[in-house]
């Protein structure tokens, strides 16, 4: 494996084992994350969200990382999240698509790719179902997942 390839390992074995702190120590500190669920977070956002999302799983977070691949510049990894979301505490299984880019040693980019209809189906429901492909929906789930954030960040 390659540096960067080493690099992805080591993030997606520190997700699994629950390490925030070994995960920010993968990002450089100009770090952009771009998801559905959050939108772009920047730098600090970024570290903090894997933290909540961590500390909200209380455990019950199981992840898989596959198709580790990278060169000098860019990368990308499947990975798949198996948790209970924590709103509706049903079971989901998130398969995620992530691309990389890298600077000085650090992945300066992250963008996790989804089907935001079949998660909103496997949070929600019914609900998700129905609703989970209009950006209506999409775009309360993302300013929801903001208000956690922050909230979370203030009582840092």
């Amino acid at each position: 494996m390659n540096p960067n390839e080493n690099l992805i390992t080591k993030f997606y074995t520190a997700f699994a084992n629950a390490d925030y702190k070994t995960m920010n120590e993968c990002y450089h500190p100009k770090i952009h994350f771009i998801d559905p669920a959050f939108g772009l977070l920047k730098e600090e956002q970024v570290s903090s969200m894997w933290q909540m999302l961590l500390l909200k799983s209380k455990g019950n977070l199981k992840i898989e990382f596959s198709n580790v691949k990278a060169d000098d510049f860019t990368g990308s990894a499947n990975w798949v999240a198996t948790y209970n979301f924590s709103k509706t505490n049903r079971n989901v299984i998130n398969k995620i698509s992530a691309e990389f880019i890298f600077q000085d040693g650090l992945i300066i980019k992250h963008t996790d790719n989804f089907d935001v209809w079949k998660w909103s189906k496997q949070a929600f429901g019914i609900k998700g179902l129905l609703l989970g492909w209009t950006g209506f929906f999409q775009d309360k789930v993302k300013e929801q997942a903001l208000l956690s954030l922050k909230k979370f960040q203030q009582a840092k």
